[in-house]
């Protein structure tokens, strides 16, 4: 078991496979892309394969795949195979923008992998593709259905930007009420590529909240597990429910269960400090699978108390990160 020097137990892991994506999200990164690792300097699948057997012996029992757009990896599922017949790992899911992920539903039904959550930051075809600077919002659409009525438990991430979606909060609620889904909003964060520097937001979740409210005054609190990021709601008539998660505002950090390993192997124990170690340099020297054990541990013992803390590490440069390359 994996316990932090805070006393919060670590069973968490986000295990990006790629920091490449097919969409240019405005939010995420310049128009231009942002400059990707070399694939050498990605971890290789039996590399990926090895640190999460190694992470699972530790005490990890939940794994997320992310990117990047984790299939614009076309091994992708190789990994995620092999992470199926892993008998201690009790969830896997995976984040995708559902735009390349059509082809693998059926396959993903199979091995059990049903948890899935989309990136959508739009219910409307014009915002969307203002957005993600791609057309591609009848795929994304089309596959959403298909995964929410082949029984696949989906979450749906909506990302709150000023002047650019506050208007379609409503709205997608509206569409996803007859859906047994749940709709996430979350603040915005500074992880853009050095697009934009920030030190409010408008639409924290407070004001998320109150805008809802304003629609569906009787919505009722949920109660949720100890170390969910997102507060979550139900709206009277709704199938499906809505969260918020305060990922500007940081609220949850005293019960932060997750760890997280980019594609290029670096280890982040909080998303807005710096990489603490590279798995994929430790594996290339010294093959040695104790030698991982002994980094993760170590990082472990030395995690920040908040997100405020760590972001004190690089206060000066946090916006020149891009969340594609930090892994989602």
């Amino acid at each position: 078991m994996l316990i932090d020097n805070h006393g919060r137990t670590i069973n968490y892991l986000r295990l990006a496979v790629t920091d490449r994506c097919n969409l240019r999200c405005n939010y995420c990164m310049p128009s231009e892309g942002i400059d990707f690792a070399k694939n050498d300097n990605l971890l290789t699948i039996d590399e990926l394969i090895k640190v999460s057997r190694i992470l699972v012996d530790q005490g990890i029992d939940k794994i997320r795949i992310t990117g990047g757009e984790p299939f614009v990896r076309k091994d992708v599922m190789v990994l995620l195979r092999e992470l199926s017949k892993m008998p201690r790992l009790n969830d896997i899911s995976v984040t995708t923008n559902a735009t390349l992920i059509g082809p693998h539903i059926d396959e993903l039904k199979e091995l059990g992998i049903k948890n899935v959550n989309v990136s959508l930051d739009s219910i409307n075809r014009e915002t969307f593709e203002r957005i993600t600077r791609r057309k591609q919002f009848d795929t994304v659409h089309n596959n959403l259905i298909r995964l929410i009525t082949e029984g696949f438990n989906v979450r749906i991430n909506f990302i709150v930007l000023e002047g650019q979606n506050e208007q379609d909060i409503i709205p997608i609620l509206d569409v996803m009420k007859h859906y047994e889904v749940s709709v996430r909003f979350l603040e915005e964060m500074p992880f853009n590529g050095g697009s934009k520097n920030f030190g409010f937001i408008k639409w924290n979740y407070h004001a998320i909240i109150e805008h809802i409210r304003k629609t569906y005054p009787d919505f009722k609190k949920l109660e949720s597990p100890k170390t969910s990021t997102s507060i979550n709601y139900q709206i009277e008539g709704h199938k499906g429910t809505f969260g918020v998660i305060p990922s500007f505002s940081r609220t949850f950090c005293g019960s932060c269960n997750r760890l997280r390993v980019t594609a290029t192997g670096d280890v982040i124990t909080c998303l807005y400090g710096k990489p603490k170690a590279n798995l994929r340099d430790i594996l290339r020297e010294t093959k040695s699978g104790e030698s991982v054990s002994n980094t993760i541990i170590d990082v472990i013992g030395k995690r920040a108390k908040t997100g405020f803390e760590a972001q004190k590490e690089h206060a000066k440069t946090v916006f020149n990160n891009s969340m594609t390359s930090i892994g989602g």
